[in-house]
C-alpha cells in the first residue's frame, strides 16, 4: 500500500473577460495556494496545479486527461474569478474521478482601505463558485464541498480526509479479491451480488478452490518455515510450547506454512484481499488464524465465512489509514455485557482479528477451537486499546448497497479474560447501547464489521459519496424515530436516484 504515485489535480476556473494580466495573476495565486496546501503536510497526497481553464475546449481536454491518468485519483475544482458554468458541462460529464469543490479565495481578509473594482473582478470566488455549484447540482454530480480559507488547518484536514477516501477508491478500481472456498452455509449477510458490486465499485470477487491455495502451501520450503518461525518468536510473546523444541512447535510450523502459502497465492494472483470459511478446510491442517491476522496487518483485506464485502471494505479502510495512528481490523459483534449501569459490547472472532489494534505486544498461543474439525490453531491473543473508534459495515439490500457506521468508545476490558484465548475489543456504543443496537438492526447491518481507530465517520461518508451509495450513521446525535424515518425516506430516494443520472 502506498500513496506515493497518487496525485490530486487542481483546476482553476476563470474566463478571458478580465484580460491577460488578470489571468496571469490567477495562475500565480493558484500556484501559491497549491504550494500552501502541499507545504501544510496535512494532505497525504501531492496536489498538482494543472492550469487556469477559460474555454469549454480546455475544460473538456483536461477532464479527459484526468479520467485517463493512472496517477490522478481525484480533482479539486476552484474558481478564482467568475467562470461561466456552461463551459464546464462537457468536461464534467466526461470526468470519472472523484471531485472536491474547494470554496475558498486567494486572500483571507479584504483590504478595506484600498479595495476597488479591479480587486473585486479578480477575487470573486464567492461569485464564481456559486455558479459552479449550480451546475454541479444540475448535473447530479457526486462531489465533496469544502468551505474555508485554504490556509486554515480545518480546511486542509477536510481535504486530507477526502484525499484518503479518493486514494482508497482508486485502489478499489480493478482490485481483485479471492473467495477461498464458499460462503458459510445458510448465512445471508455474507452473501451478495458480486456482479452488482463490480459494476458499482470497480473491484472483482471470484471464488477459488481450497486446493489452489494448498498447492502453494506444498511449495513452501522447510528453510522458509524455519526462518519465519524464528522471526515470529522474536516479534511476539510466544508460549514455551510453540518455541523450537516445544511440544507444539510443529503446530507453529503448520501455521507458518499456511501463512506463506496463502501469501504466495495472493501475490501470484495480484489479490488485495481474501476470505476463508471454516466449513471448507480440505488440505489445511488447521484453520488459518495466525495467517489471516498477519496478512491483515500487512494491508490485505479479509473476511471470515466468505464475507467478501467486509473484506473489500477492510482493504479500503486500511488503504485510507496509511500513516495514521491506530489500527484497523476485521471485527464481529460477538456478545454483550448488559449491565444497565454500563452496557458493553465484546467484539472478537474465532481467531481473525488484526494485531494492528493491539494495546501491547500480542501473545502467540495455541488452543483448541471446537469448530472445523481440524488441529488446534495457532493465534495471536491480545486486548484492543482504549480510544474512539468506528464499526463500519457494507451490506447488500438487494436493490442497492448500504454503508453503516456506528461510532464507539473502546475501553480496557473491565476484568481480565483468562479463559478467552482470542483477540478481543470491548466498547461502548454511541449514543447509547439500546439506541445504537436498535438502529443497527433496523438498518440491516451485518454482524461482521471493519473496526478502526484512525478512520472516522467522515472518511466513510466521503467514500460512500464517491461510490454513490447510501450511508447511514449512528452517533451521539442519533434519535431512533428520526433514524427510522431516514431509512424510509432513503428507500424512496435510492430507488429514484439512478433514474435521474447526469442530466
Amino acid at each position: 500500500m502506498s500513496f506515493e504515485n497518487m496525485e490530486l489535480w487542481f483546476f482553476t476556473g476563470s474566463q478571458h473577460l478580465y484580460g491577460p494580466e488578470a489571468l496571469k495573476q490567477v495562475a500565480i495565486n493558484s500556484n501559491e495556494l497549491v504550494k500552501g496546501l502541499n507545504d501544510s503536510k496535512r494532505i497525504p497526497l501531492r496536489i498538482v496545479f494543472k492550469q487556469v481553464l477559460t474555454t469549454p475546449e480546455e475544460v473538456r481536454k483536461l477532464c479527459l486527461e484526468a479520467s485517463a491518468s493512472s496517477s490522478c485519483v481525484g480533482v479539486i475544482l476552484w474558481n478564482h474569478t467568475f467562470s461561466p458554468a456552461k463551459m464546464w458541462i462537457l468536461g464534467l460529464r466526461s470526468l470519472t474521478k472523484p471531485v472536491l469543490h474547494l470554496h475558498t479565495q486567494y486572500n483571507r481578509d479584504l483590504p478595506w482601505d484600498t479595495i476597488d473594482m479591479d480587486f473585486m473582478n479578480l477575487n470573486q470566488a464567492a461569485h464564481g463558485d456559486r455558479e459552479a455549484g449550480h451546475m454541479h447540482t444540475r448535473l447530479r454530480m457526486n462531489r465533496k464541498v469544502v468551505v474555508g480559507h485554504w490556509s486554515e488547518k480545518q480546511t486542509q484536514d477536510q481535504i486530507g480526509i477526502w484525499s484518503r477516501a479518493a486514494a482508497a477508491w482508486a485502489d478499489w478500481q480493478g482490485a481483485r479479491f479471492a473467495r477461498i472456498g464458499d460462503n458459510m452455509r445458510y448465512v445471508a449477510v455474507t452473501e451478495g451480488d458480486k456482479v452488482a458490486a463490480e459494476t458499482k465499485f470497480g473491484f472483482e470477487v471470484n471464488g477459488y478452490g481450497i486446493g489452489d491455495v494448498v498447492r502453494f502451501c506444498q511449495q513452501v520450503s522447510d528453510a522458509e518455515v524455519d526462518r519465519t518461525c524464528q522471526s515470529l518468536q522474536e516479534q511476539y510473546a510466544t508460549v514455551p510450547e510453540l518455541k523450537k523444541g516445544g511440544k507444539r512447535h510443529e503446530s507453529l510450523r503448520d501455521a507458518v506454512r499456511l501463512e506463506l502459502g496463502i501469501r504466495g497465492f495472493l501475490s501470484d494472483g495480484n489479490f488485495k484481499g481474501f476470505t476463508t470459511t471454516f466449513e471448507d478446510l480440505h488440505g489445511f491442517k488447521q484453520l488459518p488464524g495466525l495467517a489471516c491476522q498477519r496478512l491483515m496487518a500487512e494491508g490485505y483485506g479479509f473476511g471470515a465465512e466468505g464475507d467478501w464485502k467486509t473484506c473489500a471494505l477492510l482493504r479500503a479502510c486500511k488503504f485510507m489509514a496509511q500513516g495514521l495512528k491506530g489500527g484497523t481490523s476485521f471485527m464481529e459483534d460477538y456478545t454483550y455485557h448488559m449491565d444497565p449501569k454500563r452496557p458493553l459490547v465484546l467484539g472478537s472472532h474465532m481467531l481473525e482479528i488484526c494485531p494492528s489494534i493491539a494495546s501491547g505486544k500480542p501473545k502467540m498461543e495455541i488452543h483448541p477451537l471446537g469448530i472445523g474439525g481440524k488441529d488446534d490453531p495457532v493465534r495471536l491473543v491480545f486486548d484492543a486499546g482504549p480510544g474512539e473508534a468506528i464499526n463500519a459495515s457494507l451490506v447488500d439490500l438487494g436493490n442497492r448497497f448500504r454503508l453503516l457506521v456506528n461510532e464507539v468508545t473502546c475501553i480496557k476490558p473491565p476484568k481480565p479474560l483468562p479463559k478467552l484465548p482470542v483477540a478481543r475489543a470491548v466498547w461502548e456504543t454511541k449514543p447509547d447501547f439500546k439506541t445504537a443496537l436498535s438502529a443497527w438492526i433496523y438498518a440491516g447491518g451485518a454482524h461482521h464489521t471493519v473496526f478502526s481507530y484512525p478512520i472516522t465517520t467522515q472518511h466513510i461518508q466521503d467514500f460512500a459519496d464517491m461510490a454513490g451509495i447510501e450511508m447511514v450513521r449512528i452517533d451521539d446525535r442519533t434519535d431512533l424515530v428520526d433514524f427510522q424515518q431516514t431509512l424510509r425516506t432513503n428507500e424512496i430516494y435510492y430507488h429514484l436516484a439512478p433514474g435521474l443520472g447526469r442530466i
